[in-house]
């Protein structure tokens, strides 16, 4: 039914463990879904939007999962657990403990929770045991197996990554039923099948009350796997440990993203007809009724980075037509040319210059002198006798440079030194322009003639490479949509080449507009693209998980002039108020897009009594950032208590019966 569903739907994004009840633990559980999918009715919203619910262990963020399949045991309720009654006491004191917090302490809550869930089954293990019900739930489930095996190793060894491990670093799929079947483990991995059991009953039952309500439950697939996982321990075939997976610079991070994931073998996982992704659709098929492909971009083309850098500058697209040697040597750049193009060289006054820039006017001539000669000795070879220095052959990368020893001010020279090249030699005699070549040194120095036939030749390659990522993002696409009845929404932000739209659009694949970057970035003032004109086959938002919540960007990052301009209101209020907030939504709601999903924060901020003092404390997450705050957010309020905000109802219902005009979509580029 969802695949084939063109019902236009207004959707409420939140994470579950956001969510509030009296029922709950300090933190948002599977359940709850079950009462917020009562408000939901209330408003008029017909979907539900949550993130990634795998079990990411003592990590907090969803994107950095020990698993693909099995589910995270931070949102079981306790008290709904038949074998939990002897206990009833210490989980409403572990409720009464944390139900204060404004955002949930992540760790404390994940660590009581795990130590009263042991002791559950310590007193019902000899049941488990003997229980042909989870017998049979084992079978059923065979990934099971494995994860149980990789949750006891990670524990016994101090939740090191297994790559730290002392034994079983690495295990065939023999070692892996063996380990399962030892008889001194198998209490052990028990507990691990036992509570996974008891929380696919708690989410499918959440799940069902969803859709028997009437209701999309839409899930989160992040592309990638977290390396320190289940599934790359236990499938290092299928994926590429040698290279890290991220996006390439733009103007929210300028040196790239590298998210220390590996990228997927697919050659590997074509030759078993790609069963590890169908089995991962199979599994999320049990819960939802359409799901959210995290960075769409990957199933064409991944920006992989060496696992020496720390940034991704240096990255590439993989796959990728590289530039040869041989394409150089016929524009006829000969050997030692090819090597200025793609090897980095560092005059002396750089050295000097860079590090008496980064370490301050107060620095003295000697502490510089001496700085300089620890960066000469120990990074750089001397090119016969002039003033250039090559990097030695022992710097392989950014992570090289640091494990140097040498003060920040030289570290952050020798890094920018080691970007300076115009193409990156990632293997013998491939190579793929910089990101930042015409910013490099060998660039300034060629003619506008070499220049003109470079950018033709980086052109030619860009294109041909096109037609590559068009046919890889169409077979991996199509393995997604004809596994499985889900309705696939994809996120496809980011530098988007002109062939991801095309096969979305033939796939029936929704897209996703974020109306603050859905702008004409080429035309002058950067015009706002009219909510008419978005393709019906998207998903229409405000705000994301990692970006501000609407109110924050109105008061501190819109450009709000040209924004009230946009939408015809030029008297919308300067600071954000219910009135600011119901003409955005309003006309947000209005958009052509098929889904028009608003993050839970930006509903509520149609009610002065939902706002917290300082908007920036509502956001879910700050990229580049790791602390207790992300990913910790929750509500301000019980879902019962929001429901009895009459008014606040009332303007939500409001956006529900909001015309649309049909017109054309187009296709955009948005930050990645």
């Amino acid at each position: 039914m969802a695949k084939n569903s063109k019902n236009r739907l207004i959707g409420a994004a939140i994470p579950v463990g956001a969510l509030r009840s009296g029922k709950n633990t300090g933190v948002g559980e599977y359940l709850d879904l079950i009462e917020f999918a009562e408000l939901c009715v209330d408003m008029g919203v017909g979907l539900i939007q949550i993130l990634p619910v795998n079990d990411t262990g003592y990590e907090s963020s969803p994107y950095s999962a020990l698993t693909a399949f099995a589910l995270h045991p931070l949102y079981i309720r306790l008290s709904a657990m038949e074998e939990a009654a002897p206990f009833s006491n210490e989980i409403e004191k572990l409720g009464k403990k944390f139900e204060g917090e404004t955002r949930f302490p992540y760790y404390q809550i994940l660590c009581a929770k795990m130590e009263l869930l042991r002791k559950i089954y310590r007193e019902n293990k000899e049941t488990a045991e003997k229980d042909p019900e989870l017998a049979r739930w084992i079978k059923e489930n065979s990934w099971v197996r494995a994860y149980a095996v990789f949750r006891r190793l990670k524990e016994s060894n101090e939740e090191k990554s297994w790559k730290e491990w002392k034994n079983h670093r690495q295990a065939s799929a023999e070692d892996i039923n063996n380990l399962w079947d030892d008889p001194v483990l198998k209490e052990e991995h028990l507990f691990w099948a036992w509570l996974q059991k008891a929380l696919a009953r708690q989410f499918s039952q959440a799940a069902a009350a969803i859709r028997d309500r009437g209701l999309l439950l839409e899930g989160d697939l992040p592309i990638l796997m977290n390396e320190d996982s289940c599934d790359v321990w236990a499938n290092p075939g299928i994926f590429r440990s040698d290279l890290s997976a991220g996006a390439p610079p733009d103007m929210y991070s300028p040196e790239g993203q590298n998210w220390g994931f590996p990228i997927y073998n697919w050659e590997a996982q074509a030759k078993d007809n790609y069963s590890w992704w169908k089995g991962r659709l199979k599994e999320a098929e049990k819960y939802y009724a359409a799901y959210r492909i995290d960075h769409v971009l990957g199933f064409f083309r991944i920006w992989a980075s060496s696992r020496t850098d720390n940034t991704s500058i240096l990255g590439r697209f993989a796959p990728y037509i590289p530039v040869t040697r041989k394409d150089l040597e016929k524009l006829e750049f000969n050997g030692d040319r090819i090597r200025w193009l793609s090897r980095p060289h560092v005059p002396s006054k750089e050295i000097w210059d860079g590090i008496r820039q980064n370490w301050g006017s107060s620095t003295s001539a000697g502490e510089i002198a001496a700085e300089a000669e620890q960066v000469f000795d120990r990074a750089l070879s001397r090119i016969g006798s002039e003033e250039l220095w090559f990097f030695k052959e022992t710097i392989k990368g950014e992570k090289d440079i640091a494990r140097l020893g040498l003060h920040p001010a030289a570290e952050k020279t020798l890094t920018r030194a080691w970007h300076n090249r115009l193409f990156y030699e990632y293997e013998e005699g491939k190579f793929f322009p910089s990101w930042y070549y015409p910013n490099s040194t060998a660039w300034d120095s060629l003619s506008e003639k070499e220049r003109e036939t470079l950018e033709k030749l980086i052109m030619e390659h860009r294109i041909e490479s096109e037609k590559i990522w068009e046919k890889e993002g169409m077979k991996l696409l199509s393995v997604l949509t004809e596994s499985s009845s889900m309705l696939p929404c994809a996120e496809d932000l980011g530098a988007v080449p002109e062939c991801v739209p095309l096969v979305l659009s033939r796939l029936h694949i929704l897209g996703l507009r974020v109306i603050r970057w859905c702008r004409r970035w080429d035309k002058k003032d950067q015009p706002y693209i009219p909510f008419e004109n978005y393709p019906e086959l998207s998903v229409c938002t405000t705000s994301v998980h990692d970006s501000s919540t609407l109110r924050e960007w109105w008061n501190t990052e819109a450009d709000q002039e040209i924004f009230a301009g946009f939408i015809g209101v030029p008297s919308l209020p300067k600071v954000y108020n219910p009135g600011t907030a119901k003409i955005i939504l309003k006309h947000t709601a209005a958009a052509a897009s098929r889904f028009r999903v608003f993050q839970i924060q930006d509903l509520l901020h149609l009610s002065q009594k939902w706002y917290a003092a300082d908007p920036a404390s509502e956001r879910i997450n700050v990229p580049g950032t790791a602390n207790a705050f992300n990913w910790t957010y929750r509500i301000p309020a019980p879902i019962s208590k929001i429901r009895g905000d009459s008014d606040f109802i009332q303007s939500v219902r409001d956006l529900a019966g909001t015309p649309v005009k049909k017109t054309a979509g187009e296709s955009m580029r948005q930050p990645e």
